[in-house]
């Protein structure tokens, strides 16, 4: 799997990719939210991605929608895009370094609100 890096990672999101962060909130709060991502808690991130799946979310609409998952610091996102590969998502990959990498290049935080899927 090809990781991407901060700026790889916005290319993608600016091209269509959906950008999906399982940080907890406490991690949020902390380091604010990333413009257009998802919220999506890791202990369900496979249910909602997988398209055959009667609880994803809408935007998981075919096998072939490119992912990119994001955490804190770039290593449980790393088990998750593997985890989603396995599932059939081909495109699935994650940001290297994690939300920590995507403030240190300079990229946008908001303070909210979040799109946070249950």
């Amino acid at each position: 799997m090809r990781r991407l890096d901060p700026h790889e990672t916005w290319a993608a999101v600016t091209g269509g990719a959906l950008l999906i962060d399982t940080r907890t909130d406490r991690q949020r709060a902390r380091q604010g939210d990333l413009p257009g991502a998802i919220v999506i808690d890791r202990t369900v991130l496979e249910w909602r991605l997988d398209p055959a799946s009667a609880s994803r979310i809408p935007e998981a609409s075919g096998y072939d929608v490119q992912v990119v998952v994001v955490c804190r610091q770039g290593y449980s996102s790393s088990l998750a895009a593997a985890s989603l590969r396995a599932l059939g998502l081909d495109r699935a990959t994650d940001l290297v370094g994690g939300v920590e990498a995507w403030v240190a290049a300079g990229l946008p935080v908001t303070g909210g609100p979040a799109d946070v899927r249950e």
